[in-house]
């Protein structure tokens, strides 16, 4: 097990130089460049030269990749165009938002995903089943700012349950933290959750099918042990496949999140990072959310071992 997750930590380091090479290339070879934008519309063209000249952006592409490179296998991300601060200040000082919103989303997708998905299955054909699935489509349809809307509609101008937008950390104010991020939450778990009850579904179907099934009923066994005990068991692996393969919906989805509902997060800084052409913010956090989904892909393949004895490393 061990020899297992020390290959894979270690393929991951051309996967996220391979993803490293593309963001620099790809936000270097765009037609924006950063330094009219900190001048303004009305600098003369010394001016921006001397601003290309101070960012390093004269010298050849190749220069300011091996620079950037070097500084980045020193830990150093470089420092935000716009405001001056180290790249992993910024980072650091968003990341807690938008480590409990995927958090909070993942908890509440799952938990109302699976038994969805079970319940689905078995009651196959009926009213319930046509209930799900369409509550599923929906939820894969419906894009997330526009269920965002919806949800602050709802919750917060004709309920007043939940305060519109904002974000309280956890550690100041439990409550506030609970009444904050529900809404994004849900929101954002909407597509997750949908595409985790439809697969599971559709795994549970072929389990139902299976012999050893058939007999756990002919036996005598109570129909929740039989679904929970031998069934989900045995269809979990696909099931937590497709929760790994879904924390990339979640990446996209957090960035509109985010902006809907106001929170200070990695989303929203992304986005202010664009409008800004601010290159060493957006390679920051691209690598970041690439190294996370990597590293939560590993975590999925050491679960199968949980739930599939015959499963070894």
């Amino acid at each position: 097990m061990i020899a297992y997750i020390i290959r894979r930590l270690i393929a991951t380091i051309p996967i996220m130089a391979l993803v490293a090479v593309f963001v620099f290339m790809l936000l270097h070879l765009s037609p924006t460049d950063p330094a009219l934008i900190i001048a303004g519309d009305f600098a003369t063209p010394e001016q921006v030269d001397e601003i290309r000249r101070q960012l390093g952006l004269n010298a050849p592409l190749y220069q300011q990749f091996l620079s950037w490179a070097v500084n980045l296998l020193q830990g150093d991300l470089g420092k935000s165009i716009y405001s001056g601060l180290p790249v992993t200040t910024l980072i650091g000082q968003r990341v807690e938002p938008t480590l409990m919103l995927t958090l909070c989303t993942m908890l509440i997708a799952i938990v109302l995903a699976i038994p969805l998905g079970v319940v689905a299955a078995w009651k196959v054909g009926t009213w319930i089943d046509r209930a799900v699935m369409t509550i599923a489509v929906f939820g894969f349809s419906v894009p997330v700012f526009v269920t965002g809307y919806l949800l602050i509609l709802g919750g917060s101008r004709n309920l007043g349950w939940f305060p519109v937008q904002g974000y309280t950390s956890i550690f100041d104010d439990f409550g506030g933290f609970v009444s904050h991020i529900t809404l994004p939450a849900l929101a954002l778990g909407a597509v997750y959750m949908a595409l985790i009850a439809r697969m599971t579904r559709a795994t549970m179907l072929e389990v139902l099918n299976e012999d050893y099934v058939r007999t756990a009923y002919a036996k005598g066994l109570a129909t929740r042990k039989v679904l929970v005990k031998h069934a989900l068991k045995n269809a979990m692996v696909p099931i937590s496949t497709t929760i790994g393969l879904g924390v990339a919906l979640l990446i996209g989805g957090v960035v509109v999140t985010e902006t809907v509902f106001a929170i200070p997060g990695l989303g929203r800084l992304t986005v202010d990072a664009v409008l800004r052409t601010d290159y060493p913010v957006i390679q920051g956090v691209i690598l970041v959310f690439s190294f996370t989904y990597v590293l939560l892909n590993l975590l999925v393949d050491l679960s199968y071992v949980l739930f599939d004895p015959r499963i070894r490393y």
